[in-house]
């Protein structure tokens, strides 16, 4: 990474983390809700929240949900995490193959990304079940640069009530584990969603986060053509060229359902009250 983005991208951990946790202590609150649910699987990303979650509240719950394709380090990287916050009975493991086998079974088909992804959406239906059971919000552990890629599973790791790193790229997230004191052999770990043997988030894009995060800071915050990213970086341009397809192509999955519209006030195009609107005193 060249120093100009290693400069841009450097954050103040202390300040970011103090910030994220205040704000999540307040998300929760003022949602209702009584405390937070999140997948843990020994990453970098669930790393992170969950230590941060721990921080904001002491009503959180980690799932480990495993399946046939996660490697036995991911389960010891996430058991680090558990004791790490001293989240000892305050988490459930659930192996996950028979629900996957079950519904890849009924939908006829053992291609390797649909599979993965099922087991994304039975992660996601097993943390709202909890969620709901405990009164607690589904806490995402969704990144920047996964966001802007689509690089998650639509109504799987992507469905989610709040995504508290969402706005921090991976060499970001990498920066605030460090801080938080997130072992450094799981700061370190190549990211994978592990939804089939050897999958590396790098060796499926092909292109590895530190060129990632340099394109799309160049590109979509300060707005440079991909010519200029290409030469400030000394990458071919098609390489920034892939980046920006992958943007493009996911830009469905950053956005609710479109509703077409047919009346006066229709959602999402003319019914657009803050989230926090119920919550507002009338003058």
């Amino acid at each position: 990474m060249i120093d100009y983005i290693k400069k841009a991208l450097a954050i103040d951990c202390e300040v970011v983390s103090r910030y994220i946790v205040e704000r999540l202590r307040e998300y929760i609150e003022e949602s209702g809700a009584k405390g937070g649910v999140l997948g843990l699987s020994g990453g970098i990303d669930s790393s992170v929240v969950a230590v941060l979650l721990a921080k904001a509240t002491d009503n959180f719950f980690f799932l480990l949900m495993p399946s046939s394709s996660t490697p036995p380090r991911d389960m010891e990287d996430a058991m680090k995490i558990v004791k790490l916050t001293r989240g000892e009975g305050k988490y459930a493991v659930i192996p996950i193959d028979d629900y996957v086998n079950a519904l890849a079974a009924a939908a006829g088909t053992q291609d390797k990304k649909i599979v993965g992804n099922i087991k994304a959406r039975i992660r996601m239906t097993l943390l709202y079940a909890y969620a709901q059971r405990l009164g607690y919000l589904v806490i995402g552990t969704g990144d920047k640069s996964e966001l802007m890629l689509g690089y998650f599973t639509k109504y799987g790791d992507g469905g989610v009530d709040v995504l508290p790193i969402g706005d921090l790229y991976k060499t970001q997230v990498r920066q605030l584990g460090r801080c938080l004191g997130v072992p450094e052999e799981i700061v370190q770990k190549p990211p994978s969603p592990a939804l089939w043997e050897g999958q590396t988030a790098e060796g499926e894009l092909g292109i590895d986060y530190e060129t990632i995060d340099s394109v799309l800071y160049l590109r979509y915050e300060e707005m440079r053509t991909p010519e200029e990213v290409a030469a400030m970086l000394g990458i071919d341009v098609s390489v920034v060229e892939r980046v920006d397809l992958l943007v493009r192509k996911s830009q469905h999955k950053r956005l609710p359902p479109e509703i077409f519209r047919l009346s006066g006030r229709a959602i999402g195009s003319d019914w657009r009250y803050p989230r926090r609107y119920w919550n507002v005193r009338a003058l």
